[in-house]
């Protein structure tokens, strides 16, 4: 991604998380296996409560996020956001149908009454919508704003002490710079230019993979969406209120993680002192390497751990 000098300056974070996203971030998590040392529990609780008339969804919210945005509008409510949905019927596409055809589970017949505006096939789209968010995003939107405020604290602070290029970076431990060329080493391979009209930053507590680059609320002329994983994902933020900041930041046992790291310790360690799984403690630590807040290294079979400057004057500002 080709930044600017217009581009640079024209970083802005979301102001919040929106509903409508975050179900469809929640559905794709619920369907991915990665890092299931966190998300491992949650999806085996989503499947037994997510009821059968949310399976049309997975047509069209495929696991790797490269979906319609359609049914992802940026609407600050279910109601608003069902309004875009159905709004957004007459635009699509058939060469969009031909490419959400072929990535989908099921028969293509319900995805072409759908694009044909056949009624009963609108409404089975709205049903779905509705019943995935009463199950995955009603009874957990505090703990998913929580871990957005967080996370847009934690960058801001990152922002302002290191720079955007630091902030960017962090989004993921693959991501780099290479002059204004901001890169993620992870297919696809793809290119593309901001046009100077900057980049709106959004953590989703629910996505795990590589940053996502979507048309952003002001459309095809206005700045693009780069949605990445919150520092804290959805299972990790604690169902009540953060005993801490630095809790609320990065959820209790990832800030115990950090606070072990003033001293330099292994993964078996960390496993052994915290009474969590060595799968747990790499994903922890992979994260807050992501963030720069710990650095890693092999000495021989062991693999070393430390807090970073940043990271100690993170644990010594309380987060």
């Amino acid at each position: 991604m080709q930044f600017t000098t217009e581009d640079l300056l024209n970083v802005t974070f979301a102001s919040e998380p929106l509903p409508m996203v975050e179900m469809a971030m929640a559905l794709v998590a619920w369907q991915r296996r990665d890092e299931q040392a966190v998300f491992g529990r949650w999806r085996s609780r989503v499947s037994q409560e997510i009821p059968g008339r949310v399976r049309p969804l997975l047509d069209l919210l495929r696991p790797d996020g490269d979906n319609p945005q359609f049914v992802e509008p940026y609407s600050r409510t279910l109601d608003e956001g069902l309004v875009a949905v159905r709004d957004a019927g007459p635009l699509l596409t058939a060469d969009e149908l031909g490419r959400i055809a072929a990535r989908a589970p099921g028969p293509a017949s319900w995805l072409r009454a759908l694009w044909g505006r056949d009624r009963e096939a609108w409404e089975q789209l709205d049903g779905a919508i509705r019943s995935a968010y009463e199950v995955l995003i009603a009874p957990q939107w505090p703990r998913i704003r929580q871990s957005f405020q967080a996370d847009v604290a934690w960058r801001s602070r990152l922002l302002a002490a290191h720079g955007i290029k630091a902030c960017l970076a962090s989004t993921h431990p693959l991501a780099a710079w290479t002059g204004s060329v901001f890169e993620v080493g992870l297919p696809p391979d793809y290119a593309t230019t901001l046009g100077g009209r900057g980049l709106l930053l959004m953590p989703s507590p629910f996505w795990t993979g590589r940053p996502l680059l979507a048309e952003g609320p002001e459309g095809q002329d206005g700045r693009r969406v780069l949605m990445y994983p919150a520092l804290t994902p959805l299972p990790l933020v604690g169902p009540g209120p953060a005993e801490g900041a630095l809790d609320a930041l990065l959820g209790r046992t990832r800030a115990a993680v950090l606070q072990l790291l003033i001293r330099q310790r292994t993964t078996s360690e960390l496993a052994r002192d915290l009474d969590i799984s060595l799968p747990s403690v790499s994903e922890h630590t992979r994260t807050l390497r992501a963030a720069g807040l710990i650095t890693t290294q092999r000495d021989g079979k062991a693999v070393l751990h430390s807090a970073t400057g940043l990271g100690v004057d993170l644990l010594h500002s309380g987060g």
